[in-house]
């Protein structure tokens, strides 16, 4: 059965967007009426989604809702796609399947509990099942974009912690709608940043229109309680030239920062500066950057450099907390879009398996953005390259990132036997364990790299009617609590709570028994 506490969550964002006089007083009664009825999460979120339109923006998108269904949905481990390298490491999953339910069912165990999500939704081309109709260059309906993103996202924000962070890449067309879309969930105030990528530096020639060779991505919060991690880029050649000068003291190379504050001079910093030799530097039209008595300390220690009529401080290479600059929303320092195709053919020792692949080192740096020891979600996998990012990191900073991807079958040309059996599965087997499924080890990407390691479990979504009483069949009887993080039932009745509890749809009569 619904929780209360679900519904009363989705009434509670409601409430805010009457206070935010996005959603009339009366339509809310009305939708919260409805909510409390609700039977199911899936019923819940439709009806919650009819408030979503925005009366003064203008944002509104025609709503198409998910189907109902009357059957259970949940995880089943595919035995022959798992693996394990060493029991004692971590365990990652890869759920193949529809990621409405999929995230449902992640809710049972993961409720309040990832720390990072990115996704890259397929804003490009028609690979969303019953939403793909198009209307332009191959694109999904920017309807169809929103009405599939919308109930997806409620469930994301339920299953991030309080500190939790998700990213989404978007291109230029759609990045309005979709930010406007993240506004709506999570709020305008939990908005961090949008990101500049740029994917590619001699993109191709556009008629009638500038080349674009950007795209963006969302960042944010699901609460004020978020923590940013310092992350840092290369520094630009030029800015390594500048530690030039060496005392030849034992300190070795350093730069020369001004002492002039840039804005705001106050009390405390505005004065004449009288250096040891009794010479006096006048004040800054803004004043110093620091107090007499820090610049005394810093003349004291020979960390001064005085320069014509300029006084500079010293800044030593080694003592540099990060050899690198503090990223900011410009990320033109990345591999571009063409290294992730030519990373997959390395692995894969074929050409174009996999359609606008994102850079391992892209997602990296999403991940490095959020906490080292983290439970990181992609409910858009593709190719994997989420898994593989955040086992490259954990490798790279000592962190524990555990991952959860999730990536629909979908069969192309390039794949057919779908994506995720094709390409996902295969990728991460090979950079984990460093051979293929077959056992071969013959492809270029394990010549200069180690195996990842760690272990994985490979989930698909099953269905169970619920319905179905015979014997062995029921839900109660397919449904492996231990793939929920639960241990194994004593008893059938608690079996049944469990069930009841927590999957959207159950035996009707037998609750009502």
């Amino acid at each position: 059965m619904l929780k209360e506490t679900s519904k009363q969550e989705l009434i509670g964002d409601l409430q805010r967007r009457v206070q935010d006089k996005i959603l009339e007083p009366t339509n809310f009664k009305l939708l919260k009426k409805l909510i409390e009825k609700a039977d199911t999460l899936d019923e819940a979120i439709m009806i919650a989604e009819l408030g979503t339109t925005y009366k003064r923006t203008g944002f509104h998108f025609d709503k198409r809702l998910e189907k109902m269904s009357s059957t259970i949905k949940y995880f089943k481990k595919n035995t022959q796609l798992s693996f394990t390298t060493d029991e004692k490491k971590m365990h990652h999953k890869l759920i193949i399947g529809d990621n409405y339910p999929a995230l449902l069912n992640l809710l049972v165990e993961y409720k309040g509990a990832v720390d990072v999500i990115y996704i890259d939704p397929p804003y490009g081309k028609d690979s969303m099942g019953e939403f793909a109709e198009t209307n332009y260059e191959n694109a999904i309906t920017r309807d169809n974009l929103l009405s599939m993103l919308y109930p997806r996202l409620l469930l994301a924000k339920k299953l991030l912690s309080d500190e939790g962070l998700i990213f989404c890449s978007i291109d230029d067309r759609n990045h309005a709608y979709v930010k406007g879309l993240f506004d709506e969930v999570f709020t305008e105030k939990c908005f961090i940043n949008s990101f500049v990528w740029q994917k590619n530096s001699s993109g191709k020639t556009e008629k009638d229109k500038f080349t674009i060779n950007t795209e963006y991505i969302l960042l944010y919060a699901k609460t004020d309680r978020y923590t940013l991690h310092e992350t840092y880029k290369e520094l630009a050649q030029s800015s390594k030239d500048a530690y030039c000068k060496d005392d030849n003291d034992g300190r070795g190379k350093y730069a020369t920062v001004s002492l002039q504050k840039p804005k705001n001079p106050g009390p405390e910093t505005t004065y004449d500066y009288v250096d040891n030799s009794g010479k006096v530097w006048p004040c800054p039209p803004k004043g110093w950057r620091m107090v007499n008595k820090k610049i005394k300390a810093l003349e004291n220690d020979n960390r001064l450099y005085f320069e014509g009529d300029t006084l500079r401080v010293k800044d030593y290479w080694n003592e540099r907390e990060n050899p690198g600059k503090r990223i900011d929303t410009l990320w033109n320092d990345l591999p571009e879009n063409s290294s992730a195709s030519k990373e997959l053919e390395k692995i894969f020792m074929e050409r174009e398996l996999f359609d606008n692949p994102k850079p391992t080192e892209l997602i990296k740096r999403c991940f490095d953005i959020g906490p080292k020891n983290a439970i990181v979600l992609d409910f858009f996998a593709g190719s994997g390259t989420a898994g593989q990012a955040a086992l490259e990191l954990n490798n790279s900073d000592g962190g524990t990132r555990e991952f959860i991807l999730i990536q629909n079958n979908e069969l192309t040309d390039k794949n057919p036997n779908g994506i995720a059996y094709d390409i996902t599965t295969k990728r991460l087997k090979r950079v984990m364990t460093g051979s293929c499924y077959d056992g071969t080890n013959s492809f270029d990407w394990i010549k200069d790299h180690a195996p990842l390691g760690d272990n994985l479990e490979v989930y698909e979504i099953a269905e169970v009617a619920n319905f179905e009483a015979a014997e062995g069949k029921t839900p109660f009887d397919v449904i492996d609590e231990t793939l929920y993080g639960v241990d194994k039932f004593t008893t059938i009745q608690r079996k049944i709570e469990w069930v009841c509890d927590n999957f959207e749809v159950t035996q009707r009569q037998l609750e009502g028994n």
